[in-house]
């Protein structure tokens, strides 16, 4: 590489929960620069969690939190060739990508869901993952499965 790696940006804590995992989770959900109606759509979406979940002793934000975690890929496949031939390559997932992959996941399977609002649609996708379903889960799962299958070709890393 000819330049310097660039600088990672600080984001700052969102205003309500003073977390910067939401702001991140946010800027992802944003569509043209609309950051404030994103963040209404997290606000009425954790509070939609709240209800949904009322009888769970956790709060909306470590349900949210739990449901990341349950959706977030330990293991990718990458492709690789090797004398003209292309081998899915295992590969474990990098920390700030794992938690990237998760969120960009949830968010994609939450705007497929069928629903009133995003808000509702993303609710619904966070009380999924909290239970281990949903399609978020579900791509996770195929990974992992396709990551398994080609436990063979992992001495191809490069």
């Amino acid at each position: 590489m000819r330049k310097a790696k660039p600088k990672k940006r600080i984001l700052l804590p969102d205003p309500k929960f003073g977390d910067s995992l939401v702001t991140r989770f946010v800027n992802n959900l944003m569509y043209e620069g609309k950051k404030s109606t994103a963040l209404s759509v997290f606000y009425d979406a954790i509070d939609m969690v709240a209800v949904k979940m009322k009888d769970s002793e956790k709060s909306p934000l470590e349900i949210w939190k739990k449901a990341l975690e349950n959706i977030t890929p330990q293991v990718e496949v990458k492709s690789r060739r090797v004398g003209g031939a292309t081998f899915q390559v295992p590969r474990e997932v990098r920390t700030d990508r794992k938690i990237s992959i998760s969120i960009k996941n949830m968010i994609l399977y939450a705007r497929k869901r069928s629903g009133k609002s995003m808000a509702d649609k993303l609710a619904n996708e966070i009380v999924a993952g909290y239970n281990n379903e949903g399609g978020a889960y579900k791509r996770k799962e195929d990974v992992h499965k396709m990551a398994e299958a080609n436990k063979a070709f992992a001495h191809f890393r490069f």
